[in-house]
């Protein structure tokens, strides 16, 4: 079992239109609603991989109760998400069917009252005692402390479990002193948690500061991981077009399954990259096709594996 957490779930929402432009009234040509917020979208492909995923975090109002219905509905995810008395938020996206540009807006999510945070952790820890690797994934909502993810860290490592970090900013910073065995930031969240903007020097700073593996997302051009086994570069066989809406939380599936998996490095990066890449090519954002991806994942290059400890 791998265990998913989400702090600010969503219902997302997707609008296509034929073309958007500001100041303009639109017509939509199609609407998509799913459960969301990184965690749950990391849940889902996780499940289509084959393991057996559980979800927690928060669930609240009438936005949290289609959440929950639809959650029912993916097979191989359990849903542990604690109730609040907040609304989850929603997060609206509008593709542009004519360029393939993705315009996002996101609600800040409901506020967490301490009794809130403090029946979650109960939770969370209960969870511990069954899972195989825990992955924290995205931003906090209002109420919930700015350190909570160092501490949700620090429980799951008492508790023998390695832990996957994927955050940003001050939650990021304070959480790599933690010590998680794997961080995945994007290049510009890697350069504001490091102030370097080389990517290899900025994992290596990241390591210095507490984090065991630093496996960065550089976007088409595919992943950087910086580990204490060595250092890869990750390079899909052809930059390609199309949403990038979910392609990190497929990659963060990738390496967490091949955590769990206790896959070797170079083989958890080409899952990584391979599910990124046929996430981007998906007609459906956040969605991956099988068959692309068993297309791609032997043909992802693999370089490096120079000791870098």
């Amino acid at each position: 079992m791998i265990l998913t957490v989400t702090l600010n779930t969503a219902l997302d929402i997707t609008y296509r239109v034929p073309s958007l432009r500001p100041h303009t009234a639109h017509r939509v040509s199609e609407v998509v609603e799913r459960p969301g917020g990184k965690g749950l979208n990391v849940a889902r492909v996780l499940a289509a991989l084959g393991h057996e995923v559980t979800v927690t975090g928060f669930a609240g109002g009438a936005t949290g109760r289609v959440v929950r219905d639809r959650l029912a509905g993916v097979p191989g995810v359990a849903d542990a998400l604690v109730p609040v008395a907040g609304a989850t938020r929603r997060t609206v996206a509008v593709v542009d069917q004519r360029t393939g540009d993705t315009t996002q807006l996101n609600e800040p999510g409901p506020l967490v009252a301490p009794a809130e945070w403090a029946a979650f952790e109960n939770v969370y820890e209960e969870l511990l005692g069954s899972v195989a690797a825990v992955a924290l994934c995205g931003s906090l909502p209002p109420g919930v402390p700015v350190g909570a993810y160092a501490g949700l860290v620090r429980t799951a490592r008492a508790a023998g479990v390695p832990v996957l970090l994927d955050t940003s900013g001050e939650p990021l910073r304070r959480a790599v002193a933690a010590r998680p065995d794997i961080i995945k930031p994007n290049a510009d969240e890697l350069a504001e948690l490091t102030g370097a903007h080389e990517p290899l020097r900025a994992a290596q700073d990241a390591r210095r500061r507490g984090a065991r593996a630093v496996v960065a997302s550089l976007g088409a051009d595919g992943l950087l991981a910086h580990t204490p086994e060595g250092h890869w570069r990750a390079t899909p066989p052809a930059r390609v077009r199309g949403n990038p809406t979910g392609a990190g939380d497929s990659a963060v599936a990738g390496l967490l399954s091949g955590l769990a998996e206790r896959l070797p490095w170079p083989s958890r990066l080409a899952r990584a990259a391979a599910l990124a890449t046929a996430t981007v090519l998906a007609p459906a954002a956040g969605e991956f096709d099988r068959a692309t991806y068993e297309e791609l994942v032997d043909r992802v290059s693999v370089t490096g594996g120079v000791s870098a400890a």
